[in-house]
């Protein structure tokens, strides 16, 4: 199947989305060296999310005597996989017909071989208008499937488990764990088993959502409490663990750890996936006890390991009333959200906790799944948030993601019943306002509701830190950043492109009605739009 997208960046993020959604990659094809940088920040990004896609490209005839005049000329280089090298698995360009079937099935084994990730494979344009003189044989592609993901060794599983079943306060912290939602169970088992806090880094941006927030023990809302007490952390997939341990002065850059005591344990395959060019490694943060492996396929393993510890478990009552504690401040943290959602419901623009709120009263009945946003990590708050039903953000923060991935994931479950949400930013839409054709054009039900603060939030929010820390006048912090002046209309674009569009909408009672018109289109088959206007 083939699906028709209007700028390469598109295409790319179209991808990413489907692959997070299906769990296999999908192909995207880039023009030769235009298309190529086009297309660059959204295979960044699912590089830094270690999506599996297969970005086909070309470049010019390598031959120059056989280029046309100008373009081929300005469409060649060498080699074109340069461009992107230095965030994909594998980039090649076979130089015959009969070598590209080996260049596919290497480059398709190893964008699904952990840690996964895009690869770029470009084809000769001389090349792909060869005549062919005789069949290309193809090998059977069963025998060239991606090997198993690596494995804890046993020594190193049974010494986690013991420092995890000897701790005093253990704390478990996820990122990316989510990219394997069958772990989900088995985590929230490790956890209630150790009487253990979790915290998931995916709450707001970071990696895909591996904790549910409904679950008594999950504590990311209360980060910095659940550090400061822990004397053992275990990392499961953490890239960013400084950042999970500490907080950070937006003004100084210094970082403030809540514990410098805590042991840490952490399972990752990051280290196999560092490249020079881009720092997406994080910082250098001192593990006690480092295991080069797959969390979630290790997960099962280390469970059984603690388990055993435990049939003997002199601590089961200290155990248990951890657990309850940590039971009612989840409760606490859950009514503290609920009233705040309530009491801003009155304010306009909408504040992000009523703009996630109104969204969950209307979809919280359906067969939901979240393609993207979080509304200022609001919908993580509000809703019954389930990992299996969230796909997270774009992994390297470019922006061009949200709708286009949100276009992918509905494109992996056409044809069930699934509800596709995507929650889009306004700055981020900017970028790819022509996916929307993409969306009427193969009648993607997806229903879009713009978090639309009319400003670029994050810079705005900086902008404002350093203007304190430096006593410089706090209102110009808009300037170069605010999207006002003229106010882009999202209806109107919406419907230029033939979607079902609303808005802009700037009250809380009027956000109800709107949604549920815009979920019977959703339901009829066709994408739609809902324009809500929030709080810088």
């Amino acid at each position: 199947m083939a699906i028709l997208t209007l700028h390469e960046e598109i295409a790319v993020a179209l991808a990413h989305g489907y692959a997070k959604a299906r769990g296999a990659p999908m192909a995207a094809a880039v023009h030769d060296i235009v298309g190529l940088q086009h297309a660059s920040m959204a295979i960044f990004n699912a590089f830094c999310d270690r999506a599996p896609i297969l970005v086909l490209g070309a470049t010019g005839p390598m031959d120059a005597a056989r280029r046309r005049p100008w373009i081929d000329w300005i469409h060649t280089a060498l080699v074109q996989g340069t461009q992107v090298r230095d965030y994909v698995k594998l980039d090649d360009q076979p130089a015959s017909v009969a070598a590209i079937p080996e260049a596919l099935l290497r480059c398709w084994r190893l964008a699904r071989t952990e840690p996964q990730g895009p690869v770029y494979l470009c084809l000769d344009a001389g090349l792909q208008e060869e005549a062919l003189d005789a069949s290309v044989p193809i090998p059977d592609v069963r025998r060239f499937q991606p090997a198993a993901p690596p494995h804890a060794s046993p020594r190193d599983l049974e010494e986690a488990a013991r420092r995890l079943v000897e701790a005093r306060a253990p704390l478990i912290v996820t990122e990316a764990l989510g990219q394997r939602p069958e772990a989900t169970p088995v985590l929230c088992r490790l956890a209630e088993r150790l009487a253990a806090p979790m915290i998931d880094l995916a709450g707001e941006s970071e990696g895909r959502a591996s904790v549910p927030s409904r679950h008594p023990l999950d504590m990311t809302g209360a980060r910095q409490e659940v550090v400061a007490e822990a004397d053992v952390v275990l990392a499961l997939d953490v890239t960013n663990l400084l950042g999970a341990l500490g907080a950070v002065d937006r003004a100084t850059r210094a970082v403030r750890l809540f514990n410098e005591h805590a042991r840490v344990i952490a399972i990752s395959l990051d280290d196999y996936a560092v490249r020079s060019w881009a720092h997406t490694f994080q910082s250098l943060v001192p593990v006690d006890l480092p295991i080069a492996a797959d969390a979630g396929v290790t997960l099962p393993s280390l469970l059984a390991a603690v388990e055993d510890r435990l049939q003997h478990d002199p601590r089961a009552d200290d155990r248990h009333r951890r657990a309850e504690r940590l039971a009612a401040r989840h409760a606490g943290l859950l009514a503290e959200w609920q009233a705040t959602a309530k009491l801003e419901r009155t304010l306009i623009p909408l504040a992000s906790s009523v703009f996630a709120a109104e969204i969950w009263d209307v979809i919280r009945d359906e067969d939901w799944v979240l393609a993207n946003g979080t509304a200022k990590g609001w919908a993580r708050r509000l809703w019954d948030w389930r990992p299996e039903r969230t796909y997270g953000g774009s992994g390297g923060a470019g922006l061009g993601y949200g709708l286009p991935a949100a276009l992918g994931v509905t494109l992996a479950h056409r044809g069930s019943s699934k509800v596709c949400v995507n929650l889009q930013s306004d700055g981020d839409l900017l970028y790819v306002v022509s996916a929307l054709y993409t969306a009427a054009h193969h009648r993607l039900p997806l229903l879009t509701v713009t978090f639309n603060n009319r400003t670029y939030g994050n810079d705005e929010e900086h902008q404002e830190v350093v203007a304190k820390a430096r006593a410089r006048p706090v209102e110009n912090k808009v300037i170069g950043i605010r999207i006002d002046d003229p106010a882009p209309d999202f209806a109107r674009i919406a419907q230029g492109f033939g979607v079902h569009a609303e808005g802009p909408i700037d009250r809380a009672d009027a956000v109800g009605p709107a949604l549920h018109r815009a979920l019977r289109v959703v339901k009829d088959g066709r994408p739609a739009l809902v324009d809500i206007i929030t709080r810088p």
